[in-house]
């Protein structure tokens, strides 16, 4: 593994329910939860994983409304891969994506224990420099930044995995992400999953 400043620049890259009420002045919640039934199916089961390969589809309620808008963007264009998910974000205008951003930014989950295979104690130190942008516990309020807190271990892995093989893109991670094991990645997902009232799937 590199140097601690390693761990500062991954910050910059990475990335039952209460609804607490969250203003979006460019979406419509309402409308976003009647357009987001297209994307209930799998975001909105609970365990639920990509068939191959196999990881936890990630837990989107409660994440920041412009990264939601942002990765819908990045889908759509193709920048990001994802069958899937470029099917349902290709007939989607900007404002549909403003309006589900806006829904499922609302979510906060209660206290949920996602099991983890890697070292959270040991993640925990690995992850330490990434709290300037995704906060202490992964639970930023930053909307610059996705949270992390509560998602699922195998996503983050996921995520990590593909912006070292260039299948996804960003600049800072695909090069930060060069020099990190498969180690690391588990122990720094293992540490974000385990940390409460995070994300959560968005289901009513």
């Amino acid at each position: 593994m590199k140097t601690k400043s390693l761990w500062s620049l991954v910050a910059a890259g990475l990335i039952s329910v209460l609804i607490v009420p969250e203003v979006n002045a460019a979406g419509d919640a309402e409308a976003g939860k009647t357009k987001f039934y297209t994307c209930e199916g799998c975001h909105g089961v609970v365990g639920y994983t990509n068939a191959y390969p196999t990881y936890h589809v990630p837990r989107l309620g409660g994440q920041h409304a412009d990264y939601i808008v942002a990765a819908l963007k990045a889908y759509r264009s193709g920048q990001r891969k994802h069958g899937s998910m470029l099917g349902n974000s290709a007939t989607m205008s900007d404002q549909d994506m403003q309006d589900i951003g806006a829904y499922v930014s609302r979510f906060r989950s209660i206290n949920v224990n996602l099991p983890v295979t890697g070292n959270a104690a040991v993640g925990q130190g690995k992850a330490e420099s990434c709290g300037g942008c995704h906060g202490e516990d992964g639970n930023t309020t930053d909307a610059n930044f996705p949270r992390l807190a509560g998602q699922h271990e195998s996503y983050l892995v996921k995520a990590l995995e593909d912006y070292k093989s260039g299948a996804r893109k960003n600049a800072i991670m695909n090069g930060i992400a060069e020099g990190v094991s498969e180690e690391d990645m588990k122990d720094i997902a293992a540490f974000y999953a385990s940390q409460k009232k995070g994300l959560t799937i968005v289901k009513e």
